[in-house]
């Protein structure tokens, strides 16, 4: 039964917040958060985070005049709050479905999404183009960007605020600080210093002092510049922010509406400096199994609201790539003291909350520093240990500089396990791991493997450890595996070999990847067409094994290669290396089948990857259009 809502029944966008008293705005952060509680108990998504800004959200929309003012959340599963109040109540409960709305914010999706959003700390810096874009065009509208949720761990919201004040003098930055214990308590006193250094009278009384001050000598103004900061530092404790050219005020109680309201006034109007409030939030407040949860709901699938208890599976499956991948780690460091594990604020969605449990002195959260993350591997590596750098493919890109200049020129045996390698389903193109083959095949002396199946995970891990001269990577999607058999400690890959799965005749299906299991599939189908068809395992992208590939060109009239990574991966290279060996100037007939040159909306991971053609259908037709046979039958067909 969905919650009762009479006032935020009356708001059809932020507009009809403008004129609401204080009670009443409390009221409707509250059928707010009920309101979110059960869209996302419907949907599953992202509910601690925006839990913890429900009345941050209401207050930002009742001072500030968006979408006129930007209004950028950054990592955008903060703003599900956010979407219900600008004019997407009607649809938030098809969040993260096929045809629905993102799990992030989205421009295509609203003028109230003004920047799309899904990776961590890109906030101040798209905040600051929006304001020089303002100033350049001689505007007058508001620039809000809201960080938080981890995000202050990465460099790049620190290289925004370091440029901030060189480039505009109207930026507000709230820093919603809800897990990152930078702050001292929060209570009526800090609400009221807060007040007092954002509002008119300590504004005017400062803005006296630097009047005076500009008539004493240089030496003496930059004293008196310090002097005040410092003395605000030490009550409020922002004397970082303000050593970046900010405008420091708080902290404040995030749930206090009176102060919320008051202290977001007072920031608007402050246009000498960029200012950041800093404002202390509660993940998962006001829901009490979020509240009381060690993760506070920050992912759940589907859920009842009254108990909390989240949907469990019908019936458990095989063990997911993840939870394996970190076995196979635990296993091997068991026996070898040198192998450790670096994650970049992902410690249970890499697996490495297990392998921290057991090696915690062996085990690096860095945060959300995927390029620290790299370079701290191959100091590692540099100095003779054997990291596993673990990282999800969508994040690790942003890694990539470090990736080339401090691991692959060196040549660096710095181990790449790539978690979320492919599609991700509700999670979309944001997070999808396209673009890794290509990235990091691209790069010499690096080793690519992309595992077909669990047991075949075991091996790149295993290999994995045993190079030791050059760097190395393994590409695993996620969920659950196929039910392969997992010997007690799996024997490395020979470096560049592949496996013939299934002999045939007529077509070779070359899988790089998970997708084998379709081309298994695929066979079938073809066999019972009349075609025989033989299914490669290859194993590696980089190196290749072409005696394998080259046998399969002479053998067969067509060549297929099938994988989960966008155009210019391992489809590419196979190409490369036959028109290199001359292997295409015969007449063979070669299709790639590579992700599509889009970016792929979020839905169920089968039909995104049905639309991808990258399932059992989609490369029984690529088959049947490369022999050139009618798709309604091809009895008859050299089998």
């Amino acid at each position: 039964m969905p919650p009762e809502t009479p006032l935020l029944d009356t708001v059809g966008s932020p507009l009809d917040t403008r004129d609401l008293t204080i009670p009443q705005l409390k009221q409707l952060a509250d059928e707010l958060r009920a309101e979110t509680i059960d869209a996302v108990s419907q949907t599953g998504g992202h509910l601690g985070a925006g839990l913890g800004v429900v009345e941050l959200t209401v207050a930002l929309h009742h001072v500030y005049e968006t979408p006129k003012d930007i209004l950028i959340w950054d990592v955008g599963h903060q703003a599900y709050p956010h979407k219900i109040l600008t004019g997407r109540r009607d649809r938030i409960r098809t969040l993260r479905q096929g045809g629905g709305l993102s799990g992030f914010t989205k421009r295509s999706e609203s003028d109230y999404d003004p920047f799309g959003a899904a990776h961590a700390a890109t906030s101040i810096s798209a905040a600051l183009g929006f304001a020089a874009a303002r100033d350049a065009k001689g505007q007058d509208n508001k620039v809000v960007a809201v960080i938080g949720d981890g995000s202050m761990s990465a460099g790049m919201a620190y290289e925004a605020m370091n440029n901030a004040c060189e480039t505009t003098k109207q930026l507000t930055v709230i820093l919603n600080d809800n897990d990152m214990s930078i702050a001292p308590p929060v209570g009526g006193m800090s609400a009221y210093f807060a007040r007092l250094v954002s509002g008119g009278g300590y504004q005017s009384l400062r803005n006296l002092g630097k009047a005076v001050a500009r008539a004493l000598p240089k030496r003496l103004q930059e004293a008196a510049r310090k002097a005040e900061e410092y003395a605000r530092g030490m009550v409020t404790g922002g004397t970082l922010f303000e050593e970046l050219g900010f405008y420091y005020v708080g902290p404040i109680d995030g749930h206090d509406m009176d102060a919320l309201v008051n202290v977001l006034r007072n920031a608007r109007k402050i246009e000498d400096r960029p200012v950041l409030v800093h404002v202390v939030t509660q993940k998962g407040k006001g829901y009490g199994p979020a509240e009381n949860a060690a993760d506070k709901y920050h992912g759940v699938v589907k859920f009842d609201v009254i108990t909390g208890q989240q949907a469990k599976p019908v019936q458990a499956g095989p063990p997911g790539y993840t939870k394996v991948y970190a076995q196979e780690l635990i296993k091997h460091a068991e026996n070898d003291p040198k192998i450790v594990a670096i994650t970049a604020a992902m410690p249970s969605g890499t697996g490495l909350d297990m392998f921290g449990a057991r090696f915690p002195e062996r085990t690096f959260d860095v945060g959300i520093a995927e390029q620290h993350a790299v370079t701290f591997a191959a100091g590692l590596a540099a100095d003779g240990m054997k990291p596993f750098c673990t990282i999800y493919s969508t994040f690790l890109q942003r890694g990539y500089d470090q990736v080339v200049h401090d691991v692959a020129i060196q040549n660096l045996p710095v181990r790449f396990a790539i978690d979320r390698a492919g599609l991700v389903g509700a999670d979309g193109a944001t997070h999808a791991g396209s673009f890794d083959i290509g990235f990091l095949g691209a790069l010499p002396g690096m080793v690519v493997m992309g595992p077909s199946d669990e047991a075949e995970l075991a091996q790149a891990v295993a290999t994995a450890v045993a190079i030791d001269d050059r760097p190395s990577a393994f590409r695993y999607p996620r969920g659950e595996g196929t039910g392969a058999q997992i010997p007690l400690l799996a024997a490395p890959f020979e470096i560049g070999k592949g496996r013939i799965v299934r002999e045939g005749t007529a077509v070779a299906i070359l899988s790089f990847g998970t997708r084998l299991g379709e081309a298994l599939k695929a066979a079938d189908q073809l066999a019972a067409r009349g075609l025989s068809a033989t299914v490669a395992d290859a194993r590696f992208a980089k190196p290749l094994d072409m005696d394998m590939i080259l046998r399969l060109t002479r053998e067969h009239e067509a060549l297929i290669t099938v994988e989960e990574g966008s155009v210019g991966g391992f489809g590419a290279f196979v190409l490369h290396a036959l028109a290199e060996h001359g292997a295409l100037d015969r007449g063979l007939k070669v299709r790639t089948l590579t992700l599509p040159d889009i970016f792929q909306d979020h839905d169920k991971p089968d039909a995104m990857y049905a639309l991808a053609g990258l399932d059992a259908d989609g490369i029984v037709r690529t088959a049947l259009s490369a022999l050139g046979v009618d798709n309604a039958s091809a009895k008859g067909r050299r089998a």
